[in-house]
C-alpha cells in the first residue's frame, strides 16, 4: 500500500515544517526507526510534562523535500517532516503562540522523547487556524 498524502485526506495545508533527528536506543530512543504514518506526538522544550504533550503528527520528507510515499520502508534517522496539528481549536488556543521558526521540541512516545525536532517553516498554521474549527 503507498501512502496517501494528508494534504489530500485532510484538504488543507500542513501546518509547518520542522527538521528532525531520531535518538538512537543507547540514547534512549527507538530501536527500530518508524515508517510513513508514524504517529508521534509533540513536546515543546521547555514546557512541563505535565502540561501537556500535544497531538501534532509528523509526514516525512524524502532528501528532495517530497512526501515519502513508499510507506513499507523506514524514514531516516534524520530529515525533515511536514507537521500536523491534529485538533484544530489547539491552533488558535496553544500552537499558533507557540510555534515560530526555530522552536524546538521532540517527537513522543507516551512520556518518553524519541525524537528532537526544530520548526524550520512556517506552513498553513495561521490560515488554517482562521478556516478550521
Amino acid at each position: 500500500m503507498m501512502w496517501i498524502p494528508y494534504k489530500q485526506i485532510r484538504e488543507h495545508e500542513p501546518d509547518f515544517r520542522a527538521r528532525y533527528k531520531f535518538f538512537s536506543q543507547e540514547e534512549g530512543g527507538r530501536k527500530n526507526l518508524p515508517r510513513q504514518g508514524y504517529r508521534s506526538d509533540f513536546f515543546y522544550d521547555g514546557d512541563n510534562l505535565k502540561d501537556g504533550i500535544y497531538m501534532i503528527h509528523p509526514e516525512f520528507e524524502d532528501a528532495s523535500g517530497n512526501i515519502m510515499l513508499d510507506d513499507k520502508i523506514p524514514v531516516s534517522s534524520e530529515g525533515t517532516a511536514r507537521m500536523w496539528i491534529i485538533i484544530p481549536e489547539m491552533r488558535k488556543m496553544v500552537h499558533i503562540n507557540k510555534i515560530s521558526i526555530g522552536v524546538r521540541g521532540y517527537f513522543m512516545e507516551g512520556s518518553r522523547k524519541v525524537a528532537v525536532a526544530e520548526v524550520i517553516e512556517i506552513l498553513g498554521l495561521h490560515s488554517n487556524a482562521e478556516i478550521l474549527i
